[in-house]
């Protein structure tokens, strides 16, 4: 069974950083890309960040320049440093695996996973 699992989500002021951290676990045979989305309340869901196992990365335009989505391969985790949070950055972030493939028996399958998401507030 696949899971992912989240942290380093908080309270910070305006201005201020954290990090959040993803970390994929289970029988896993590949993973290709890892994403971050975000959820506040009221709104749909948007992906803030996503990056490929080659190391490409994309941004929505809301964060680029302040986020920066990095991962290490060996440790199946990924990363989110948040750095110059706005009030608007508020939300409920999830780390997503849109094509992560895993054994069930002998056999590979290629699913969409999430994580539970972590709380992220900023207060002006």
């Amino acid at each position: 069974q696949v899971e992912l699992v989240e942290s380093g989500g908080g309270l910070v002021q305006a201005g201020g950083s954290l990090r959040l951290s993803c970390t994929a676990s289970g029988s896993i045979y590949s993973i290709n890309v890892m994403g971050w989305s975000r959820q506040a309340p009221g709104k749909e869901r948007e992906l803030v960040a996503a990056i490929h196992s080659d190391g490409m990365t994309n941004y929505a335009d809301s964060v680029k320049g302040r986020f920066t989505i990095s991962r290490d391969n060996a440790k199946k985790t990924a990363y989110l440093q948040m750095n110059s949070l706005k009030p608007e950055d508020t939300a409920v972030y999830y780390c997503n695996a849109p094509d992560l493939i895993s054994y069930r028996g002998s056999t590979l399958y290629t699913d969409d996973f999430w994580g539970q998401g972590t709380q992220v507030t900023v207060s002006s």
